[in-house]
């Protein structure tokens, strides 16, 4: 299986996923000075199934993480479901509760 490249394209405010160098799919975000709005994913239908989707979340959040300026509002229901079923990435997330 080919592998599944994610990077940060600022100048379209969108995570994006290629595989071979073909656009697979993407997460579009606005940002603020304290979040990280995802606001529409979408995968190109050749590459559903693929992992995708989840490569992209898993990317974005995990920069977030890294970065730790800011917080997630998924408005997107993809990620908000990614997030959902990875409550790792509660820390990452705005209005979430604080793990106990």
């Amino acid at each position: 299986m080919t592998q599944i490249v994610v990077d940060n394209n600022p100048g379209r405010s969108r995570y994006e996923s290629r595989i071979g160098g073909e656009l697979a799919g993407f997460a579009e975000y606005e940002l603020t000075d304290e979040l990280v709005v995802f606001t529409h994913t979408e995968v190109l239908p050749a590459f559903e199934g693929t992992g995708v989707g989840s490569a992209i979340a898993r990317y974005a959040l995990d920069r977030l993480r890294e970065e730790g300026t800011r917080k997630a509002l998924p408005v997107c229901p993809f990620i908000k479901g990614w997030i959902q079923r990875h409550p790792e990435y509660l820390t990452v997330t705005y209005g979430a509760a604080p793990s106990a």
